[in-house]
C-alpha cells in the first residue's frame, strides 16, 4: 500500500514519541497532543494506517509501529533531521530549517538523499 506524506509524518510522530515516551508508552491522545491535531483526525488517520499495515493498536490503546511502519518512520526522521542540520548549518533559522525539512523529507528521492548524504560525508 502506497503511503502519504501525511501518513509518514503520523508514523514519524510516533516513532519520535516512542523514542521520548518508551516503545509501549504512546496512545493517539499523545499523538493528538504532540501533532496538535484533533482526536477524531487522529483517529481517523491511525485506522487508515493500521489497515495499511503499518501499525497496530493493543487492547490497551497503545500505538505499536509494524516492522513496515517502524522502517518508514525511521527513513523520514532521518531525513528529517538530515535536512534540519544541515539548513541550520547553512544560516536558516531553526523554524524555518523544521518546516522546510518536513517539506522537503517527503519529496525528495531515495537516490538524491543518499548522494546528498555521501556529499556531506565527505572529508573536506
Amino acid at each position: 500500500m502506497k503511503i502519504h506524506a501525511s501518513g509518514e509524518d503520523y508514523l514519524e510522530a510516533i516513532l519520535i514519541l516512542q523514542k521520548q515516551m518508551g516503545e509501549s508508552a504512546v496512545r493517539s491522545v499523545d499523538l493528538a497532543r504532540h501533532m496538535g491535531f484533533s482526536k477524531p483526525s487522529i483517529s481517523h488517520a491511525v485506522g487508515v494506517l493500521r489497515d495499511g499495515g503499518f501499525l497496530t493498536v493493543d487492547k490497551d490503546g497503545f500505538l505499536h509501529l509494524t516492522e513496515e511502519g517502524r522502517e518508514i518512520a525511521g527513513k523520514i526522521y532521518e531525513r528529517h533531521q538530515f535536512f534540519t542540520e544541515h539548513l541550520i548549518a547553512a544560516g536558516v533559522n531553526e523554524t524555518t530549517a523544521e518546516e522546510d525539512a518536513c517539506r522537503i523529507e517527503h519529496a525528495i528521492s531515495d537516490e538524491s538523499f543518499q548522494k546528498l548524504q555521501r556529499y556531506f560525508m565527505k572529508p573536506k
